[in-house]
C-alpha cells in the first residue's frame, strides 16, 4: 500500500489546485481509511504552562515576549483534566508546555504521569510534548507512563530551522535532532511536525519536510498552517506570506501527501487549521488526519498560551469543547474511538 514518491513528485503534488487538488485528497481520504479505519482518537490537551527558556522567533509564548502574562496550572487543576477525559472516555491526553528541563520541572512532569495513571487506573494513555530533554529524562517518563511524543521540528531545512530560531547554544538544530533519536530510543511513538507557509520557506522545503518524516521513521504527526503573531521577531516579514486561505490549502495538501507517503501512522488535525476556516479540522479528516485534541486546558489560562494569533476555543470549557468536536467529527463523516489509546498502527507493525 505503501507508495514511493520522490521530491520532485512531492513538490508537484504541494502545488495541486483545483481538478487535481481534489483528486489528491480523494486518494488520501481511500488510503487513510484502508490503513488505518474511519476511527478519529481524541487527545485530551492540557497546556499546563507557557513559561519557557527558548526564543523561538515564531512563538508568541517565547521567553522574551513580556506581554505574556505566564502561568503554572497547578497539580489540581491538571489532574481534574485529565480525570474529566478518562470519565468522559477521551482515552488519552496530552501534556504541553513551554520547554524547561530543571530538576524541578521534571520532577514535577514525572509526579503528573504517575498521578494521571493512578486516576485513571491506568486507563489513560498519555502523550508529552514538552520540548527537548535528556535521553535519561525522557526515559524516566516513559517508565513512569507516558507512552507518546510531540518534538516538532518546525523546519527540517536547517538554513530555514535558524531563519525561525536564534542560532544560539539554547536553539541548535542538531541538539533538535538528537532528542528525537533519544525519543525512539527511551521506547516512545514518535511524533513531529512542522509549520506550513513560513517566510522563507519553498515547496522544495515542504517536500523535504515530508522526506524527512520518512526518513526519521516517525509514528505520528503535528503540523499546520504558521499564523503569525505581531509580538514575535518573524513577525516583521508577515509581507513575505502567502494568503491564510492559501497557507491553510498548503496545509491540507501536506496533510494528505503524508497520508500517501505514510498510510499507516497518526495525523492530528491541528487547531491552527480552525483558526483559518471554521470547519478546518473536519476537513483535515476528511483528507487524512485521525487524530483530534480537544482542549482540557482550564479557561483562565487559555488565552495566555497564545503560541499565534487568532487561536480558537479560548472561551469554551471542556464540556462544550467535547460536545462541538463530537458533532464535528460526525459531520466529517467519521466515528470517535472512545475509550481507546488509538496507538500508531505504524508503531505497532515495527514493533512486530
Amino acid at each position: 500500500m505503501q507508495v514511493e514518491l520522490d521530491k520532485q513528485e512531492i513538490t508537484e503534488l504541494l502545488k495541486s489546485s483545483d481538478r487535481e487538488r481534489a483528486d489528491l485528497l480523494n486518494r488520501a481520504q481511500e488510503i487513510k481509511d484502508a490503513a488505518v479505519g474511519n476511527k478519529v482518537y481524541f487527545r485530551g490537551l492540557v497546556e499546563f504552562s507557557n513559561i519557557c527558556s527558548k526564543d523561538c522567533l515564531y512563538c508568541g509564548i517565547r521567553k522574551s515576549n513580556g506581554k505574556v502574562v505566564r502561568y503554572n496550572a497547578s497539580d489540581e487543576e491538571i489532574l481534574a483534566a485529565c480525570r474529566f477525559a478518562w470519565e468522559n472516555r477521551f482515552g488519552s491526553v496530552v501534556l504541553q508546555s513551554g520547554e524547561l528541563s530543571s530538576p524541578a520541572f521534571v520532577k514535577r512532569v514525572d509526579d503528573l504521569l504517575k498521578g494521571i495513571k493512578k486516576l485513571s487506573k491506568n486507563e489513560l494513555g498519555i502523550t508529552l510534548s514538552c520540548g527537548e530533554q535528556t535521553l535519561e529524562t525522557y526515559q524516566r517518563w516513559f517508565e513512569s507512563g507516558a507512552h507518546r511524543y510531540l518534538l516538532r521540528i518546525e523546519a527540517s531545512n536547517r538554513d530555514l530551522y535558524y531563519k525561525i530560531h536564534p542560532n544560539t547554544e539554547k536553539h541548535l538544530f542538531e541538539k533538535r535532532i538528537e532528542a528525537l533519536h533519544f525519543l525512539r530510543e527511551a521506547g516512545y511513538q514518535v511524533g513531529t511536525g512542522v509549520m506550513i507557509g513560513l517566510p522563507f520557506q519553498t515547496y522544495e522545503d515542504l517536500a523535504d519536510d515530508l522526506l524527512f518524516f520518512k526518513k526519521m521513521d516517525i509514528d505520528m504527526c503535528g503540523m499546520g498552517p504558521y499564523i503569525e503573531h505581531e509580538e514575535t521577531p518573524l513577525y516583521q516579514y508577515r509581507h513575505l506570506l502567502k494568503s491564510k486561505q492559501e497557507r491553510f490549502d498548503l496545509a491540507l495538501n501536506m496533510i494528505a501527501v503524508l497520508r500517501i507517503l505514510m498510510p499507516d501512522i497518526n495525523i492530528a488535525a491541528a487547531t491552527a487549521l480552525q483558526a483559518i476556516d471554521p470547519a478546518g479540522r473536519e476537513k483535515a479528516l476528511k483528507v487524512g488526519a485521525n487524530v483530534i485534541m480537544p482542549n482540557l486546558t482550564p479557561c483562565d489560562y487559555r488565552k495566555e498560551y497564545l503560541l499565534y494569533e487568532d487561536k480558537p476555543c479560548l472561551d469554551e470549557d471542556a464540556e462544550l469543547c467535547r460536545n462541538c468536536l463530537e458533532a464535528r467529527i460526525e459531520l466529517a463523516g467519521s466515528e470517535i474511538g472512545y475509550n481507546e489509546w488509538g496507538d500508531s498502527k505504524h508503531f505497532q507493525n515495527r514493533k512486530s
